[in-house]
């Protein structure tokens, strides 16, 4: 039995701070957080508020201990106390028998994603979010549990080790890995202003605010203790921009304070400085998180996980054979702080190029570390040369010295000499091997996509290289890792490429102009979820390739092996490069009908990409915004069956990591006499989710798949169409049945105008039990979904608002039962679940078997070429 019973939940807060924390305090509420145990600020107010523990309470024994953790999190991402408040040290749950207790840091990358949705309700356990965060942090939530009654010691020993009361007084908030960011964001308030130093040139220099932060808090007595810094807190200024001249004098530049250096003395009186020894590798090397994410990804600060890191030294191995590294030169010309280039043995063969000086002065102290070896294994040191370590923008800066008419230099080469002759001599070039993770930012992103979002102003435009190639790159010049991707090609040409991105540039047909471009021999592919990879969240995959440039080959097809998160090899997977005008929204326009007659709805379109399926929906208006994009089209008596084997097709398929860049392709002709698959697509699309027709629109709704009879409706209906058609009364026009012999309106309220081709009794429990006509076949899996949805329109006709509401759709019943919820963008959202326990089964049950059919439907959309 649990030690607390099935008290409530305030009650069991109540207990478990009384029994386990009784020196702290307990009380503070911080926004939604159930649990907060912490130091008070002092009675002088001159120190912050102190959490030690953040945590989800549950009453009861039967919850998901990691699932109390992701609505933790989820509550954390979406209040954000964490940017107004320090964080804690541990994050937590419990319930009447557990707690368990997870480092705050472990989850310091997730709570800084921006293209994850934090909008949705944390304690709902059924949204796509909720179950995206538990998959990715499956790996990463590893807590410490411990049972009340049965770990009592082991838990006391735990809180006695981990949470400590700081002396009376005035307390000196120590820093650590969990709170360095948070204090980073006071810090640009308090200090950042009294520093004299013109910033927008500065960062222009590649000096940037956490440059001075760094400096501040790993220094002891106002004086940085770790010389390898760029800036260097030196009592009352700061240096930077130190360099040794042509007469071995050392130079550098001044910073001073502006107001004597009082906001910057009041500040760090609040703090203990530097932190723990153990943190300064931690606090240097993640210096990205000090820097905002678009900048992050402008400038590729992407670090590759180790075990891709080695994988990737295994394929190049392979193709260049055992003693690679010995035969060939390696540049990694945006290595950040170099962790890419960890497990290279031969230093004398190696280059490292990065965009910041700051970066450049983490590798040479990581070189430094390589006379520890402890230290090594731990945080990545460097066998580099230092003289092979240098600051250099490979999207601006030029490989050789630029000069005028006259032969004067304009601009000097940043690159050493030895690295400049092996770019010049075509031999030593083709044992040159680019290495390399770039920057994945693109100007647009998925929010832009629809509408949400703006585009990143200058994410890949303000550089030289794409000056000098968009006329070569098409929509591909928005991307930042096919700069790198052409200069390479183009001017280094010859050499072998070794590179991790995305997949755009095989199959995006965005990138058709650069495939014609860019066509060096790709020999070898790896791919791993996308999302494995620091700072990089989504269900897509990132690959690693080794092309060729001294060979010309256009990219068709090749076999990928894949991995999963963890590196187990899960076979093979082929890309291919689709055919030009034969994707699948070449399909569907081959069935547009823009006559304007007998439009029964609208389909909105997307891209072929399968990662954009569930923007593709049915509704009852098009909107202005889809108009002018050219992004939606009407569905018609001639083109229903054509646009639900559209939306099917791209339904049914489970969106997965591996399949996230899969595109859509123009069918061959065998649905065409597959009377059975298209009415499956028919049924499939009537119960979908993205099948958005409302009554509400002020036009008719023709999607009402019953008759009034069959559901008990209390009123008549405004159109039979759907019925009619399902009932085999109707003959559409298109892929399944020729024009109706009489060109009568289909719509007409007199159900005598149609004409009849076989007659249904509509007292049998199923009436789809008996095919309606030889051009309407329905499958076993079609005739449940039907009956499912059937039970579903009875009980909604059973409640009184029916009466007044007679033309509902599936989603207004949803709806209806369903209610929404107000986002903080103010827009309304439907809820995900219903109070209506009978509403509840029934839904269930319908999802159940349109689960079923979609099963159904899969085969067919590979045997049919719809995808590869």
């Amino acid at each position: 039995m649990a030690l607390y019973g099935n008290v409530l939940e305030e009650e069991l807060k109540n207990k478990v701070a009384a029994d386990w924390f009784p020196q702290f305090d307990c009380t503070s509420i911080i926004g939604r957080i159930d649990f907060c145990v912490g130091i008070p600020a002092d009675e002088m107010g001159l120190n912050e508020f102190e959490s030690l523990f953040w945590a989800e309470a549950k009453k009861g024994t039967s919850h998901d201990i990691y699932e109390s953790f992701i609505q933790l999190i989820l509550t954390l991402g979406k209040e954000r106390p964490q940017d107004t408040i320090l964080p804690p040290a541990f994050l937590g749950a419990f319930d009447a028998e557990k707690i368990a207790f997870l480092p705050y840091s472990a989850i310091l990358d997730v709570l800084r994603q921006n293209d994850f949705n934090w909008n949705v309700a944390p304690s709902n356990h059924a949204t796509k979010e909720f179950q995206q965060l538990k998959r990715l942090l499956a790996d990463e939530i590893q807590p410490e549990i411990y049972n009340f009654e049965k770990d009592e010691k082991e838990l006391r020993f735990f809180i006695s080790k981990n949470f400590t009361l700081r002396k009376q007084g005035v307390r000196h908030i120590r820093i650590n890995k969990n709170n360095f960011t948070h204090i980073y964001y006071k810090w640009l308030d308090a200090v950042k202003p009294s520093i004299n130093i013109d910033w927008e040139v500065a960062k222009h220099s590649g000096i940037i605010n956490a440059d001075f932060y760094l400096a501040d808090i790993l220094s002891k007595g106002n004086s940085t203790l770790n010389e390898k810094l760029f800036v260097l807190l030196q009592d009352d200024h700061y240096l930077l921009d130190r360099r040794v001249d042509d007469l071995g004098l050392e130079n550098f530049t001044k910073a001073q304070f502006n107001d004597h250096q009082k906001a910057h003395t009041q500040f760090w009186s609040r703090y203990a400085r530097p932190p723990r020894r153990e943190y300064w590798d931690y606090i240097v090397n993640r210096r990205d998180l000090l820097v905002p994410q678009d900048v992050r990804e402008r400038k590729g600060a992407y670090f590759t996980p180790q075990i891709w890191v080695e994988l990737s030294q295994q394929y190049l191995a392979d193709e260049l054979g055992e003693n690679w590294q010995n035969e060939y030169y390696v540049w990694d010309c945006c290595a950040g702080t170099g962790n890419l280039l960890k497990g290279l043995t031969n230093k004398y063969n190696i280059y490292a190029s990065t965009l910041e000086k700051a970066d450049v002065q983490v590798m040479l102290q990581r070189i430094e570390n390589m006379d520890n070896a402890a230290r090594d294994k731990q945080h990545g040191g460097s066998n580099l040369l230092e003289n092979h370590v240098f600051q250099f923008d490979f999207l601006n800066d030029p490989f050789f010295d630029e000069t005028d008419t006259d032969g004067n230099v304009v601009k000097k080469s940043k690159l050493p000499k030895s690295l400049q002759e092996i770019i010049s001599d075509p031999e030593k070039r083709r044992k040159l091997v680019i290495y390399i993770n770039p920057p994945y930012a693109e100007a647009g992103n998925e929010k832009t996509s629809v509408g949400t979002g703006e585009n990143k102003c200058g994410v890949s435009k303000k550089n030289m290289i794409y000056d000098k190639y968009k006329s070569l790159m098409g929509k591909a010049q928005n991307e930042i890792y096919a700069l790198f991707l052409i200069r390479v090609y183009i001017e280094l040409k010859g050499c072998l490429l070794g590179e991790f991105s995305k997949l755009k540039h095989l199959n995006a047909p965005n990138f058709e102009v650069f495939r014609n471009i860019f066509t060096p021999k790709l020999e070898k592919l790896f791919v791993v979820p996308g999302n494995t990879f620091d700072n990089v969240r989504g269900d897509f995959p990132i690959g690693f390739f080794v092309w060729d440039t001294a060979k010309d080959e256009m990219f068709s097809e090749i076999k990928a092996n894949v991995y999963s998160s963890d590196g187990t090899s899960k076979g093979m997977k082929s890309f291919y490069m689709p055919e030009k005008h034969k994707l699948l929204s070449d399909w569907i326009r081959t069935f547009y009908d823009n006559n304007g007659k007998n439009v029964v709805g609208y389909l909105t379109l997307r891209s072929s990409a399968l990662q954009n399926s569930n923007y593709v929906t049915i509704t009852s208006e098009a909107t202005k915004a889809n108009v002018k994009k050219h992004m939606v089209a009407a569905i018609t008596t001639k083109n229903l069956i054509e646009i639900c084997m559209y939306l099917s097709v791209r339904q049914s398929i489970e969106h997965t990591w591996l399949n996230d860049r899969d595109q859509f392709l123009y069918p061959n002709d065998g649905w065409k006499s597959d009377a059975e698959f298209q009415c499956d697509c028919l049924v499939y699309t009537l119960f979908h989710g993205q099948n958005r027709i409302s009554s509400d629109h002020g036009v008719k709704n023709h999607w009402i798949p019953f008759t009034e009879e069959e559901v008990g409706a209390q009123e008549k209906f405004d159109s039979h169409f759907m019925s009619d058609f399902l009932h085999g009364k109707i003959r559409v026009a298109g892929a399944s049945a020729t024009k109706t012999p009489t060109e009568g309106d289909l719509f007409a309220e007199n159900d005598d105008v149609v004409e009849t081709f076989h007659e249904t009794s509509l007292q049998q429990q199923s009436p789809f039990e008996q095919q309606p006509c030889a051009l309407l076949q329905f499958s076993h899996e079609a005739i449940a979904v039907m009956d499912a949805g059937r039970e579903l329109w009875h009980y909604f006709h059973a409640q009184p608002i029916a009466r007044t509401q007679p033309n509902a759709s599936f989603y207004d019943i949803r709806l209806y039962f369903q209610g929404t919820k107000m986002l903080a963008n103010g827009k309304q959202q439907m809820n995900l679940d219903s109070t209506d326990e009978t509403y509840t089964a029934l839904i269930g049950h319908l999802r159940a078997q349109l689960k079923a059919l979609a099963k159904k439907i899969e085969p067919k959309v590979y045997e049919y070429g719809f995808l590869k």
